[in-house]
């Protein structure tokens, strides 16, 4: 692969405290730009424009032509772009395309597998790289990736996962499978001091309590946002990320309670209240705002 000189690499760090409060990340598929407008509208955090699984390889060059054409627009925000993985003939295209276009909001490197991949993604086009974890080779360099310069977040695909690993989809083994990559994905992030993995799509979008679900599982577990395939996903990942009444109501009789008697460790409804609970009461107070 022969590097090319690409512009100024962003600072990686600051985009990573930019991106923390980006909940929701939708695709839309670069052929059909027209839909960019319209998934800023419905409230999505991040937009990608892909230009990977959903376009065909007769397609990419034309889509390809399209996103310049809306990157040169007066009616441009700045997007996130998914390429094709480092062995798809389309990669070389897709690099130099975002080369020259700078104010990419960043590149999602599809079927990341290696730290050199990510790397020169970053120093060619200067962008802020999201590493998409889509095969067992993926999962197995995930700490060497994590290294990697430019990179800011991991996200994965399960199904492609669940294809090369031969888990069977929506059984219980599945899931146990999925937790523990989230596990995996979230420890790692952590200790490189990335971005909080983003999850998986959920591909029935109809199924608004079944994404629901899954949303308050990757929450709980400390996973910063969602991809989501279709513009009604967006409203309702954003509705079950807010907290209940219960919730904010023991958080504000926490607080309350602890600027009143400066105690260490202090009891709510039975509950030992110490250190730990009065932070995250703290948070979800900040987070409500």
């Amino acid at each position: 692969m022969v590097a090319l000189k690409g512009a100024l690499p962003k600072d990686t760090k600051a985009i990573i405290v930019e991106l923390e409060n980006n909940k929701t990340w939708l695709f839309v598929p670069a052929t059909k730009m027209a839909l960019v407008a319209k998934a800023f509208k419905c409230g999505a955090d991040s937009v990608i424009v892909d230009l990977e699984d959903t376009v065909n390889l007769v397609d990419k060059a034309s889509a390809r032509a399209a996103l310049k054409y809306y990157y040169n627009s007066a009616d441009y925000c700045p997007v996130w772009v998914r390429i094709n993985q480092s062995s798809s003939p389309a990669f070389a295209e897709d690099i130099k395309a975002c080369r020259l276009m700078p104010n990419l909001a960043g590149v999602i490197l599809a079927k990341a597998e290696q730290a050199a991949d990510i790397e020169y993604v970053y120093q060619v086009s200067g962008l802020p790289v999201i590493a998409q974890i889509e095969s067992v080779k993926g999962l197995y360099h995930m700490d060497a990736m994590a290294k990697a310069s430019g990179l800011v977040a991991f996200s994965y695909g399960f199904l492609d996962l669940c294809n090369d690993m031969q888990v069977q989809v929506g059984t219980p083994a599945a899931d146990i499978v999925a937790n523990q990559i989230r596990y995996q994905l979230i420890l790692t992030s952590k200790v490189h001091g990335l971005l909080a993995p983003i999850d998986t799509v959920y591909p029935d979008f109809k199924d608004s309590e079944g994404l629901s679900q899954r949303v308050r599982l990757w929450s709980q577990m400390g996973m910063s946002g969602m991809l989501c395939i279709h513009p009604n996903q967006v409203a309702i990942v954003k509705d079950a990320l807010q907290p209940t009444t219960a919730e904010l109501d023991f958080a504000k009789r926490v607080i309350e309670e602890y600027e009143r008697s400066s105690q260490a460790v202090f009891e709510i409804d039975g509950n030992m209240v110490d250190g730990p609970v009065i932070e995250r009461c703290y948070q979800l107070l900040s987070e409500k705002g």
